[in-house]
């Protein structure tokens, strides 16, 4: 009975990781690169900070920080049940603190909490956008490999068992 119900929890962790993964690539993918090319810097700097206020109160801020305890407690349940899915699910957790949840809070915050304080008008804001704009992107690409990469591992996980 336990490996039926690790098997469902990591097929609807896999799904809540693809959105999380699918929120971070729009960013890499387009969203960045859309706010890089408008016509005035001023504006992709006051639309990122928008963005930045915005997604705090938000169903993906819920996800993102519910799945460290959600892929801790995952793997505690497939550990002490001697789960053949140990392995992935452990996986998953190991992967996602640090590439996911740890790059966020130690890269990308204190990008957006700076670019935040700046007058998007101001020649300093417009300094660090450039500045801002790769800097932010490279590491929100590691956190789109890891969310994606967790997904992948609750999915073999849910292959093992189901």
């Amino acid at each position: 009975m336990t490996d039926l119900v690790l098997g469902y929890l990591s097929i609807a962790g896999a799904l809540g990781l693809g959105l999380v993964a699918g929120v971070f690539m729009g960013f890499s993918d387009f969203i960045m690169r859309s706010l890089r090319d408008t016509a005035d810097r001023a504006a992709g700097i006051d639309a990122m900070q928008a963005i930045n206020r915005r997604i705090l109160p938000s169903v993906f801020i819920l996800l993102f920080l519910g799945f460290v305890p959600a892929l801790i407690g995952l793997a505690v349940l497939a550990q002490s049940s001697a789960s053949p899915a140990a392995g992935w699910v452990f996986a998953a957790a190991v992967i996602y603190v640090p590439s996911v949840f740890l790059v966020t809070l130690v890269r990308n915050v204190p990008m957006n909490n700076r670019l935040a304080a700046l007058d998007a008008g101001s020649l300093e804001g417009e300094r660090y956008w450039a500045r801002y704009l790769s800097h932010w992107t490279r590491w929100n690409h590691v956190r789109t490999a890891g969310a994606g990469a967790c997904a992948a591992c609750l999915i073999m996980a849910a292959a093992v068992l189901l």
